[in-house]
């Protein structure tokens, strides 16, 4: 009697007031571009030993007047001049520091790319805060302004991507769009979220948004012996279309096929937004290089996607530096590969809170 009370009590509350839940829609791919699966949890299309292109043996980090640090590759900001670019894509670039980027399509659609405004939801912020003092500074935006956020898209759950807290200030009044399994990681508050698959396709007004593989891995939660979600929801990167021009946002990544797998796909692509960052230089860097790309793994992924523009991103004041020598090291060496290997690709080299017009 107690439970039919209470069953009745939710019932009219939820008719008096509504009950919240999300609107989910999930577009999959066929089988032959579909992500692969092992044992029901996502794998990378090109799993394995890797050989890389390009690796910086030597005199990795000198020193360069383009860069300008309060110490030793720390609190820097870029002087350098970049190239000048002459083909207008009509895409402007608000790069937001780490992976949060900015976007605005040449028809006047803003989007958001891992949007992370404030440190790890909790309680990952504190527990990092109690052992490593793994903190940023928090990038300088606003939510707040007059042109609506059209779409939110995220690449993985990782704590630097993807921050519940920032959910709820973003707001359901847009589009999220996310890889599939996602979802569920969602507040039920009458969001409208598009799960996605690998090579798949939607529309936000003028311009076409596909899902593209990447070489990752996905994780929320992990709890020894008791529950481990990695790979149950999958992971990939972005890229946007609009009036035949292409802007890529890699998400994280190592190096692998997939950008060649893209490229033969897309075609040359107008701009690409590449990390730089994170690896470790000393142990674990096997691993951390399997899912990471380093500043030469960068250019070598630009080759192979035959990017117009690169971007690169991840290093910076408003990083975690998760792994790297400093807040800038990754951006150091990006500037000595690209003096010692061939690429036809112009690095735009930008600092957190830049805007461009690409």
């Amino acid at each position: 009697m107690r439970n039919l009370i209470l069953f009745v009590f939710i019932t009219l509350l939820c008719l008096i007031s509504g009950c919240a839940t999300n609107q989910v829609n999930r577009i999959k791919a066929d089988n032959l571009n579909s992500a692969p699966q092992k044992d029901e949890r996502f794998t990378n299309r090109y799993p394995g030993t890797k050989t890389y292109p390009y690796s910086c043996e030597d005199n990795c980090y000198p020193p360069t007047n383009e860069i300008r640090c309060e110490s030793d590759m720390e609190n820097c900001q870029f002087v350098g001049i970049n190239p000048s670019v002459t083909e207008q894509t009509g895409f402007v670039i608000n790069w937001l520091g780490h992976a949060s980027f900015e976007i605005e399509t040449p028809s006047g659609q803003r989007f958001l790319i891992d949007p992370v405004f404030t440190q790890f939801d909790w309680p990952v912020n504190l527990a990092f805060k109690l052992t490593h003092d793994f903190e940023r500074k928090t990038p300088n935006y606003t939510l707040d302004k007059p042109k609506p956020v059209s779409a939110v898209m995220y690449s993985h759950l990782h704590y630097d991507h993807f921050n519940k807290h920032d959910v709820t200030q973003i707001g359901n009044k847009t589009r999220y769009l996310v890889p599939m399994g996602f979802a569920s990681h969602f507040s039920q508050n009458h969001y409208k979220i598009t799960e996605m698959d690998w090579f798949t396709s939607t529309s936000v007004e003028q311009t076409t948004v596909h899902f593209v593989p990447a070489h990752h891995f996905n994780s929320r939660i992990w709890v020894p012996f008791l529950y481990d979600d990695t790979n149950e929801t999958l992971w990939g990167g972005w890229l946007v279309e609009e009036g035949g021009k292409t802007l890529f946002f890699a998400g994280d990544t190592g190096y692998s096929q997939h950008f060649k797998d893209i490229y033969t796909r897309f075609g040359e692509i107008d701009i690409c937004l590449i990390p730089i960052a994170s690896y470790f230089h000393e142990q674990h860097e096997t691993w951390y290089r399997y899912v990471h790309t380093r500043p030469e793994d960068a250019i070598a992924a630009a080759n192979d996607l035959k990017c117009k523009v690169t971007i690169p991103w991840g290093y910076g004041n408003a990083s975690w530096q998760m792994g790297d020598h400093s807040s800038h090291s990754p951006l150091f060496r990006l500037l000595k590969m690209l003096k010692t290997l061939k690429t036809d690709s112009q690095f735009i080299i930008l600092n957190e809170g830049d805007t461009i017009s690409l």
